[in-house]
């Protein structure tokens, strides 16, 4: 089986979650024969924070980069970012580091296409909202995308950056999303909603959820399974 590299940091609570659920779901694939090995490499999540507000960019890809050599450097052969803000700048990582890197984007993109999804809402962070990189793929692959509109992308990005990135989940938080996605579904027809910040698993699923969620976090998961056993079985 394959290493798994991971970019983390981009919140804690995220790589907390890839790092048991990797383990987990391999156990349970495997009937308790192996757990995957990890290699996490943690970045300091306020200084890539900053880098992203700043748009500071070239210097975010680089941060980005030397994280993704580190891990390549301690043997991990599937790598990824575990944050979807971070993919801002994955083309540019992409291109200062040898490791294929797996895409989370790309992840929610396919599972829409396979679902058959043709409109769908947009969540997450202010940069994931409002600029293309979570979209692109999904826009490539003939689905229309929609965000909430402006006062409720700013409520969304402030309950994420004060509340999620630090584990508290609010039942309060729970109400104002759930409202916004309803307006969404009444005003876009949005067929089903995108879970594109790695923390929104944390508050947001399809039991609780009026329209089915696209957790980007479990897409990308199955992916870096996928990939890191591919020569071990057939998923």
């Amino acid at each position: 089986m394959k290493k798994i590299g991971l970019v983390g940091g981009t919140g804690p609570e995220s790589t907390v979650m890839y790092y048991k659920e990797l383990n987990k779901r391999v156990d349970k694939l495997t009937e308790g024969e192996q757990m995957p090995e990890l290699v996490i490499e943690s970045v300091n999540f306020h200084h890539a924070w900053d880098l992203v507000t700043g748009a500071r960019y070239e210097e975010l890809a680089d941060y980005m980069a030397e994280k993704v050599n580190h891990l390549v450097a301690s043997g991990a052969e599937v790598v990824s970012l575990t944050a979807a803000t971070m993919h801002i700048v994955f083309d540019r990582v992409q291109s200062k580091t040898t490791a294929a890197l797996v895409s989370i984007p790309k992840a929610v993109a396919d599972e829409a296409v396979t679902l058959g999804i043709k409109k769908v809402g947009l969540l997450g962070t202010i940069f994931t909202m409002e600029q293309d990189y979570m979209k692109k793929d999904l826009r490539d692959a003939g689905i229309e995308v929609y965000i909430p509109q402006q006062e409720d992308r700013e409520l969304i990005a402030k309950r994420i950056y004060e509340e999620l990135e630090r584990g508290i989940v609010k039942e309060s938080t729970l109400k104002e999303f759930l409202a916004i996605i309803e307006k969404m579904k009444e005003e876009d027809e949005i067929e089903a909603i995108i879970l594109g910040c790695t923390e929104l698993p944390l508050l947001l699923n399809s039991d609780n959820c009026p329209i089915p969620c696209l957790d980007a976090v479990e897409m990308h998961l199955k992916k870096l399974i996928a990939l890191a056993m591919e020569s071990e079985r057939e998923l």
